[in-house]
């Protein structure tokens, strides 16, 4: 993959090189990108294949080195630099505007000077582009939001009182911020918890207070950033196990959620034990799923998700 990304940006260069130095030596210009004769033939030979898209085969480019001299010609629409358009250029301003709010975003230097140049660029796009906000702290209070970022900036420990939603009991924690990421929509603060001696993701619409103490807050040298790529939710051994039986048109659920048995039941039908730290979200869950799955355990859960469904059949009729 790297060759062939590589190959490409020689070959977008390569063309406006040799529009302006018709006649070439082609040892010359093998040097001038640290290639061979063979292997600059062979770009040659792929830039006579290549033109604008969608075109006849009379505005591929015209490539000419039988003679030892490289010729280009009918390249000028490629040779020219790319330019945005409107859509494209609110699109990114809106991006770095919203990934400059971004805690530990990178090299904030690179990242404002990177906007500053686009915006003077864009010109008249910039007012429609302030005027769009992509919103990352739904549900987060701001000033739990900003006393997390200022703990993982300073390296300080939290002092937590954080709802679980599983048991509705709000617990109290000593936490070691080690970064604060926003996914599907809601910001998290992950850190190493002193109560459960390990690392653990605060979801931060769920904390009701956050403080910072007078402790150093950096975390112990078992501490591991999680993978975030896949899946945010990590079950622990205290939350909600559920059993739920999923009909053939459900079967997907065990492969996109941790689940801790799956048992195969008559007819492509699924008995999976899961565990929530949030009953509301698998209530939302089956229901979403009308037929296709039924919670069996807990009876309280049970009872919540039939109540529920009921709830809606009454607003329909």
């Amino acid at each position: 993959m790297t060759g062939a990304t590589d190959r490409l940006s020689r070959l977008l260069a390569m063309v406006p090189y040799l529009l302006q130095r018709q006649g070439v030596p082609l040892a010359d210009a093998a040097r001038h990108f640290g290639i061979s004769e063979d292997e600059l033939v062979e770009d040659l030979e792929l830039l006579f294949v290549c033109g604008t898209p969608g075109h006849l085969p009379d505005d591929l480019i015209e490539a000419e080195w039988d003679s030892g001299r490289v010729y280009l010609g009918n390249a000028d629409a490629i040779s020219r630099p790319l330019r945005l358009g409107i859509d494209e250029a609110v699109a990114l301003l809106v991006g770095l505007r919203t990934l400059a709010d971004v805690p530990g975003a990178g090299d904030r230097e690179a990242l404002e000077g990177a906007l500053a140049k686009l915006s003077a660029a864009a010109g008249e796009v910039v007012p429609v582009a302030e005027a769009v906000r992509v919103r990352l702290d739904a549900g987060a209070a701001e000033e739990v939001l900003a006393t997390v970022r200022a703990a993982v900036r300073d390296r300080r420990r939290l002092h937590l009182r954080y709802l679980v939603p599983a048991r509705d009991e709000a617990t109290e924690r000593d936490v070691d911020p080690m970064r604060v990421v926003s996914l599907d929509g809601h910001w998290y603060l992950e850190g190493w918890c002193h109560r459960a001696e390990d690392v653990r993701l605060f979801r931060l619409d769920r904390v009701q207070q956050a403080r910072l103490l007078d402790a150093d807050g950096t975390p112990p040298p078992q501490a591991r950033a999680r993978d975030l790529s896949e899946a945010i939710f990590v079950p622990a051994p205290d939350d909600l196990l559920v059993t739920v039986e999923l009909e053939p048109a459900a079967r997907w659920v065990a492969d996109q959620h941790p689940v801790e048995d799956v048992e195969e039941l008559a007819g492509g039908r699924l008995r999976v034990r899961l565990r929530t730290a949030d009953p509301a979200w698998l209530r939302r869950l089956v229901l979403r799923l009308g037929g296709n799955a039924r919670v069996v355990a807990p009876p309280e859960l049970v009872d919540a998700v039939r109540q529920a469904a009921e709830g809606a059949l009454a607003a329909y009729e």
